[in-house]
């Protein structure tokens, strides 16, 4: 298993949601990708709808909150592969493991993948 630092973790937890989402939005529009697909990935990984996304964004909240308030998709296991030099699957930190899972489908939104890929088939 990858381990990563407890330093490393706390980081993660402590960062907020509203601090990183426009580096998401950034990313998938230079990209010719839509806020709109972003929001679907998003809804797709934490069944969080628009309104709740925003909600989140305004009460900036940690990721620490986040993850804890959603709903993880039951085929989020299936984000598999490498991430800011860290293999996904072998994060042992659920909520470092989560943030990465985030982070992955925001890189394969970026890169163009088809939306039913990203969405691990539903």
């Amino acid at each position: 298993m990858a381990t990563t630092t407890p330093e490393h973790d706390a980081k993660i937890a402590a960062m907020t949601f509203s601090s990183v989402y426009p580096h998401y939005v950034n990313k998938v529009e230079k990209k010719g990708r839509t806020k709109a697909e972003l929001h679907e990935v998003i809804t797709w990984l934490t069944g969080f709808d628009e309104a709740q996304i925003q909600k989140l964004i305004d009460e900036n909240v940690t990721f620490e909150a986040f993850f804890g308030r959603a709903t993880l998709n039951p085929n989020a296991h299936l984000i598999t592969g490498v991430i800011c030099g860290y293999r996904i699957e072998e994060i042992e930190t659920p909520l470092t493991r989560q943030a990465r899972y985030l982070d992955k489908l925001v890189d394969e939104l970026a890169k163009g993948k088809k939306m039913e890929k990203i969405l691990r088939g539903g």
